[in-house]
């Protein structure tokens, strides 16, 4: 198992840019979703960042663990590959059919408030404190503001109650993924980004096929956005969140779900002339309290008086 979680500025970088990252996915995800089905979206999207990071492994060594591992160890990171994209990517595409996308952007916000408690209990140095719990707390609050009536409103559909419950299940295997992330023994980071990215690939491929039949042949456009997924929102973001999670741990990981609705609201505005919400600048204020607050003692160490 890795030392006590250790945040620096290059963590709140970090996160900051897989927000950014992330915040922007949903706008890339929607015009992918013109020329192919959900699952082969997600399987492609995996796969392509599967064999690109296998390539950048392989020049840097293919090394994975730093000491000899046991069972127990290869099981968690089976269960840690398919609990971080494969399952969650899957519930996700099957659930937002059946619900709004305002309870979808709230499930996904609730992963930090899913995190807090399992790393109190599975994390050494992640304990639960009042300053801790009552500024994650205040995130969620500002996120529920910010996407506004539609957040817990009914989308009339038949399977609507399994598409919440798949939402949550999904937020819930993001928590779950993280914690077994971090109590991992010591282990290359760029190798285990790789090795994770493998799984999903393993079990989004013939998943997609049960569901959704053979693959479809999409447009160059479609490809070219499904690379650009691929490579940036999938590689290059699951790099940067393993890095996270094993330096900084997984509740400083979990802020990142507190900023990601803000930036896809932002980015909707700028780029698809989407109105900006009345209540963004308040949404905001609170989401930063609540970071602030939750993070007050990694501030303090970083800002020192």
């Amino acid at each position: 198992m890795t030392d006590s979680p250790k945040i620096t500025g290059t963590s709140w970088l970090m996160v900051a840019i897989l927000g950014f990252t992330w915040g922007g996915t949903f706008l890339v995800t929607e015009i992918a979703l013109r020329g192919i089905t959900p699952f082969w979206l997600a399987a492609g999207r995996i796969c392509f960042a599967a064999v690109l990071m296998v390539a950048i492994w392989q020049a840097l060594g293919g090394k994975l663990f730093k000491n000899p591992t046991t069972p127990d160890t290869w099981t968690a990171v089976v269960a840690i590959g398919a609990f971080s994209s494969a399952i969650p990517f899957m519930l996700l595409a099957w659930g937002q059919q059946y619900v709004t996308s305002g309870f979808a952007g709230v499930s996904m916000a609730s992963v930090a408030l899913i995190v807090l408690p399992l790393s109190h209990f599975f994390v050494p140095g992640e304990q639960m404190t009042w300053r801790r719990c009552l500024g994650f707390i205040i995130g969620f609050v500002g996120v529920c503001i910010l996407i506004g009536g539609q957040a817990f409103e009914t989308s009339g559909a038949q399977l609507e109650a399994a598409g919440r419950i798949a939402c949550i299940s999904a937020a819930c295997c993001y928590g779950i993924s993280s914690i077994l992330m971090r109590r991992l023994p010591a282990v290359d980071p760029i190798g285990l980004s790789t090795v994770l990215l493998l799984i999903a690939a393993c079990i989004t491929l013939p998943a997609a096929w049960i569901v959704e039949g053979p693959p479809p042949l999409p447009d160059t456009q479609t490809l070219i956005v499904i690379a650009c997924l691929g490579l940036i929102p999938t590689a290059a973001a699951n790099m940067l969140r393993v890095l996270v999670i094993r330096s900084a741990g997984p509740v400083f990981m979990s802020i990142t779900n507190y900023q990601v609705p803000v930036w896809s609201v932002v980015m909707g505005a700028l780029i698809l002339n989407e109105p900006l919400p009345a209540s963004l600048l308040s949404a905001m204020v609170l989401i930063l309290a609540g970071v602030g607050l939750s993070q007050y003692g990694a501030l303090s160490r970083l800002f020192p008086r």
